[in-house]
């Protein structure tokens, strides 16, 4: 579904000031202090955050823009860059709608939201002009309409592990091919989590299509938050890693490194090569003086 801007030149647009979280990287605010017919101008620079839109009126037109990682120059551009979001348990009396050179494009209904969290993404070549757009939905009471949804944001410096390129549901997003051996030593120095370990249980989630894989690590050489923690008596540390259900995923025996990105607080597959075959990849690299990083073998 597809309209065009054309309308949005008659109302009045102006800028949030005072509804931003600290960090500047949420927002919070009201329809009811919104002018009629108003669009509401929101930007945010985060690699993640959250917008609450109470009493929805009017509507929002939100800009995403992604922080360059560390190290990096204002030279070094993505060459594309992939936002995900994902609506609350309650989301309420909005749609939103991607804006993309001037046309908008339905990207989570009112509708789809109420049945169940959604999660939809997006992505955008640097010089494209691309925006969230968020109408409000009409409704006799907006007493207990709240439109609120958390976002990620990447630049994709490394094509094969970025988010979904096109507007879809996580479902249908990823590759359920191996990793070759330069996406395994990419993955390695630059996921967020690196886990060596083996398959505890594969259990499948038909609703979500998604796969859980239970993992009992043996090391943890890094992950970005505590994911994988120590539990039971030994205090050996396990975690729980997900991927797409049409990937097949099935319980096996021996080590695996596990290699991945956090997704709204989960962590999703991006490459797991078994450990032996890493080690075997990894050693042939550092001999021919292609490793992109060190990693310490044991």
């Amino acid at each position: 579904m597809s309209l065009a801007l054309g309308l949005l030149g008659l109302v009045l647009l102006h800028t949030a000031l005072c509804n931003y979280s600290e960090d500047q990287c949420s927002w919070r605010g009201s329809g009811l202090s919104q002018e009629s017919g108003s669009v509401e101008q929101i930007s945010l620079h985060c690699a993640e955050g959250s917008l609450e839109w109470l009493y929805p009126a009017g509507a929002l037109r939100l800009s995403l823009f992604p922080r360059l990682p560390t190290g990096t120059t204002g030279r070094e551009n993505p060459r594309r860059v992939t936002a995900c979001i994902k609506s609350s348990n309650s989301f309420r009396g909005a749609q939103i709608y991607l804006e993309r050179d001037g046309v908008l494009e339905l990207l989570l209904s009112e509708a789809d939201a109420t049945l169940q969290p959604k999660v939809r993404c997006f992505s955008w070549l640097p010089k494209e002009k691309v925006a969230l757009f968020l109408q409000s939905t009409l409704h006799q009471d907006i007493s207990r309409r709240i439109a609120a949804f958390r976002y990620e944001l990447r630049g994709d410096w490394n094509s094969r592990f970025s988010w979904p390129s096109r507007n879809l549901s996580m479902e249908d997003a990823g590759s359920c091919r191996p990793c070759n051996n330069t996406e395994i030593l990419m993955a390695v120095c630059t996921s967020d989590f690196v886990i060596r370990g083996n398959i505890r249980t594969v259990s499948n989630d038909m609703e979500s299509q998604e796969s859980i894989i239970s993992v009992s690590a043996t090391r943890i050489h890094r992950q970005k938050f505590a994911l994988f923690q120590p539990v039971g008596k030994y205090g050996k540390s396990t975690g729980s890693i997900r991927t797409l259900l049409r990937c097949g995923v099935k319980p096996g025996p021996g080590s695996f490194l596990f290699t991945g990105w956090l997704h709204f607080g989960e962590a999703w597959l991006s490459c797991a090569p078994r450990y032996k075959d890493f080690r075997h990849i990894y050693e042939g690299a550092r001999q021919a003086h292609e490793n992109p990083c060190e990693v310490s073998l044991d």
